[in-house]
């Protein structure tokens, strides 16, 4: 069956799809139907099915044989680390520490925070919240401690499972400290903290509250799977909010294990027992669904990697982890390519490894631009697929199925709706907009299985947010179009599409032309307030490693390029060169931000940037031309 087939079977029957698709999950009571209406627009999946996340992921490999196949390949090349954790390793690790919470009081149902860095223990304190029904909130390890404590009074954990520290490229991350101030900044407190001790930094434990990872587990019984309900939480993961509260997506587990099993094979075209690495982190959606839980549920091998794109050591880093663990399919986001590609613009590095086990490359977590998509498809001589989804999401929403057929590459565009989305664009009075053209992009309701049926505790804000707006439809807040064959173009969030003289531009248009100037690594457009057209765009540019022109002749010819791309209509006349962009953690860039800045407005300082310092160099190279007053 090719993509149109599956596709076409999903529109006939939604829900026989889905069911069909259950098959593959271990039930400790098979669901009777998949979809629950009883509340729409509030939908529910597979509500009457009883199973655990855990007995999926892990258990049932060691019970079909796979027990001495690795789960977990850890390579850290900031502490040169490596090792592989089996199946029944892995099966015996958490139920051990699983039975530790449930011995200090965690029951099926309670919260527990995790705030951890990427080391295989954050995957085991995930893997036994979810053995005895625990609903986990991991928190990006090192955030703030007011941001970490507005996740504690949000999901008011029974427990806080943390490490002494995580590890940058030359710095100590204290995370200890951070937590301390957090639980004393917070109203709710936790009952007690586990802490894992890294041998880099050895936290000083708080009497009567925090015990240590080792000697709280030390002689427990291990804990058996809990069987919860379809409907019941897996976790909670706060995405940031535009009002500055973050926003708790909560995640059904039977719809979550159904849909990203599905998506293994089907998506990123594994087989059990491949080695599939997602490089991200597990305070992000991505490491939740590709690090953790997807590639476990499907009998994949999954590598968890402490380490950067460039700087640990090199822009080698990551050939060399998929050359030495024979990576099969390798996603991560196209931010790391650029920051590749601006060290190591001819891709000497590959050159130096044996690449032939990687069948796909895989992009998503912002706009895959065509020059980054194009130099990564040159330089690795396989399929380079964008793909697009989001927090709320879960799970690959548009993109080019792999494992079904490899269809038609449109570079800029993430490809088709997958099975459960039927993506349409509507103007601002949600009338349907004709192929090409751009607006809102939204699709029917209900949302498949593994979504996100609600926000934690704020269902007004969840209806608010993503429902009201265009009753019947799903909003995602994303500018884009369909085209004539239903290929999806996402081009920027609807709040980076700016309004020059009445017309309606996309600054991601914009920074498709400026990527395609040799000189330039990566770029970025925003608006910013103008007397006479309402907004004007000013770009951004941060040049290749070793370019040493003058900045004025290479904002000259960027200026010409978007004027010949785009036409005068784009009013493209301002353009700053930069060492770098504000991002954060994940990578994406603080464009709202910058817009603040440029329009001398007050902004709160994003809780995921990256490095705060670079806002100062991006008022300073405004204010040159003549905004951020």
């Amino acid at each position: 069956m090719g993509y149109s087939d599956v596709y076409a079977s999903w529109q006939k029957d939604p829900e026989a799809f889905w069911m069909q698709a259950a098959e593959a999950i271990d039930w400790d009571r098979k669901p009777t139907r998949a979809l629950d209406d009883s509340n729409a627009p509030l939908y529910e999946w597979f509500t009457d099915g009883m199973v655990n996340t855990c007995w999926n992921a892990v258990d049932r490999h060691v019970e079909q044989g796979r027990g001495e196949q690795a789960a977990i390949i850890y390579d850290s090349p900031i502490t040169h680390t490596k090792r592989e954790i089996s199946f029944v390793e892995l099966r015996n690790r958490v139920a051990t520490l699983a039975g530790a919470l449930r011995a200090k009081g965690v029951e099926k149902g309670d919260r527990v925070i995790i705030y951890m860095p990427m080391i295989p223990e954050t995957l085991e304190a995930m893997l036994a919240c979810a053995r005895i029904g625990a609903v986990h909130s991991v928190v990006f390890g090192g955030f703030a401690s007011n941001e970490l404590a507005v996740r504690i009074d949000d999901c008011t954990p029974k427990a806080i499972i943390a490490a002494s520290c995580g590890l940058e490229p030359g710095r100590v991350v204290h995370y200890k400290p951070l937590l301390d101030g957090a639980i004393d900044l917070a109203t709710h407190k936790p009952d007690f903290c586990v802490i894992f001790q890294r041998e880099q930094e050895v936290a000083e434990l708080t009497p009567g509250r925090d015990v240590n990872w080792h000697g709280f587990q030390y002689g427990v019984e291990p804990a058996e799977c809990v069987p919860v309900e379809g409907s019941h939480p897996a976790y909670i993961l706060y995405t940031s909010g535009t009002t500055g509260q973050p926003k708790g997506v909560v995640r059904a587990t039977g719809g979550h294990l159904v849909a990203l099993n599905w998506t293994m094979k089907n998506h990123y075209n594994v087989d059990p027992g491949d080695v599939f690495w997602a490089a991200s982190d597990v305070g992000w959606v991505v490491g939740h669904s590709y690090i953790c839980y997807g590639p476990l549920i499907h009998g994949n091998t999954t590598v968890v990697f402490e380490g950067k794109p460039v700087g640990t050591p090199d822009a080698g880093t990551f050939w060399r982890v998929i050359s030495e663990h024979k990576v099969r399919s390798f996603f991560t986001a196209p931010t790391a390519f650029r920051a590749i590609k601006r060290e190591d613009p001819k891709g000497e590095y590959v050159k130096k490894y044996d690449l032939s086990c990687l069948r796909a490359l895989y992009l998503a977590g912002e706009r895959g631009d065509p020059d980054t998509i194009n130099w990564a498809k040159n330089i690795l001589g396989v399929p380079v697929i964008d793909h697009w989804w989001q927090t709320e999401l879960g799970y690959p929403a548009v993109g080019n199925p792999m494992g079904i057929e490899l269809l038609p590459v449109k570079v800029g565009s993430p490809s088709v709706a997958m099975p459960g989305y039927d993506f349409k664009v509507l103007d601002d009075e949600g009338k349907e907009l004709p192929a090409g053209e751009l607006g809102a992009l939204v699709t029917p309701l209900p949302l498949p299985p593994g979504t996100f049926p609600t926000l934690w505790n704020a269902e007004a804000r969840f209806r608010k947010s993503y429902l009201d707006h265009f009753p019947g439809y799903y909003e995602t807040g994303d500018a884009g179009m369909v085209d004539e064959d239903g290929y999806v173009w996402i081009m920027a969030r609807t709040d980076d599409v700016i309004n020059v003289a009445g017309h309606r531009l996309s600054t991601g248009g914009m920074e498709e032309v400026l990527a395609n100037h040799p000189d330039v690594a990566e770029c970025a457009v925003i608006g910013v307030k103008d007397d006479l057209k309402g907004q004007l765009p000013v770009g951004f540019l941060c040049l290749t490693t070793g370019v040493n022109r003058p900045h004025d002749e290479i904002v000259k010819e960027v200026v010409t390029m978007v004027r010949d791309a785009i036409g005068p209509v784009a009013a493209f006349k301002l353009a700053v060169v930069v060492d770098r962009l504000p991002k954060t953690r994940s990578g994406k860039i603080l464009r709202a931000t910058m817009v603040k800045i440029a329009d001398s407005e007050d902004y709160k300082l994003p809780a995921t940037i990256d490095d705060p310092a670079i806002l100062d160099e991006i008022k300073v190279a405004l204010q040159g031309i003549g905004y951020a007053k």
